[in-house]
């Protein structure tokens, strides 16, 4: 891979494993320094800050809580402390649950809403002077389930559809220094196997579910891409969403 990215810093948020992982050692393939941040997976965070180290690019991890304001401006300042500088922010960390709509409690659907959607205004707020210095760019990742709704997922959706129109808000603040572009996936699966997810695969025109590397390679075309392209949200979803 041409290495686009040398030079330049990214921060991916929730990256010790699964899509954050693969987002993660994606850029560092093309040549960035890669920040991580990870919650309650230290020995996951370990591992993927020596695959990248491995890669020959410089890397950290800094523990963050999406839902915690200080833990957030304590992750970006680490960040900053050891890289000096900022050029990409993707905020991936994020929280799923499958709750009938009836039974979401207020706490439930504030705590979705908080690491959803307050956790990537706080981040990007809290990046904004360095992007806008380095006139970088942030991806945010979205979902299908912000596109459509998900009856048993009201929650989820919500607040997805809320980071959606967040990118494009951001984009329309932001401009001209920084681009904002938001990566919606649809049905991703990894070791997952079973009936459920060959029932996703059949009914996507594409026959298979999406992967981590299925997702990167997004983020990597709106890493690398123009940064005349901005406010776009791109669905990774082999069709499922037709």
């Amino acid at each position: 891979m041409e290495k686009l990215l040398t030079g330049k810093t990214v921060l991916v948020t929730g990256a010790a494993k699964r899509i954050g992982r693969a987002i993660a050692l994606a850029l560092a393939t093309a040549g960035a320094d890669v920040a991580i941040t990870y919650r309650d997976s230290l020995a996951e965070a370990d591992t993927t800050l020596a695959d990248l180290t491995a890669l020959g690019i410089t890397a950290s991890a800094a523990r963050c809580d999406f839902a915690d304001p200080v833990s957030i401006q304590d992750a970006l300042a680490t960040t900053i402390a050891v890289h000096g500088r900022l050029d990409l922010l993707v905020n991936n960390a994020g929280a799923f649950a499958s709750v009938a709509l009836e039974s979401i409690t207020p706490a439930q659907w504030d705590d979705m809403f908080a690491t959803n959607t307050r956790g990537p205004f706080l981040m990007s707020q809290a990046a904004f002077p360095y992007l806008k210095s380095s006139h970088g760019r942030i991806i945010n990742i979205g979902s299908l389930g912000g596109i459509h709704p998900w009856a048993t997922h009201a929650h989820y959706c919500t607040s997805k559809a809320a980071l959606h129109m967040l990118s494009q808000t951001m984009a329309k603040a932001w401009a001209p220094e920084i681009s904002v572009n938001c990566v919606a996936p649809g049905m991703v699966v990894q070791d997952e196997v079973g009936a459920a997810y060959q029932a996703f695969a059949d009914r996507t025109p594409m026959k298979r579910n999406g992967t981590a590397a299925d997702v990167a390679a997004a983020v990597l075309f709106f890493a690398t891409g123009p940064h005349f392209i901005t406010g776009q949200l791109l669905s990774v979803d082999g069709g499922l969403g037709l």
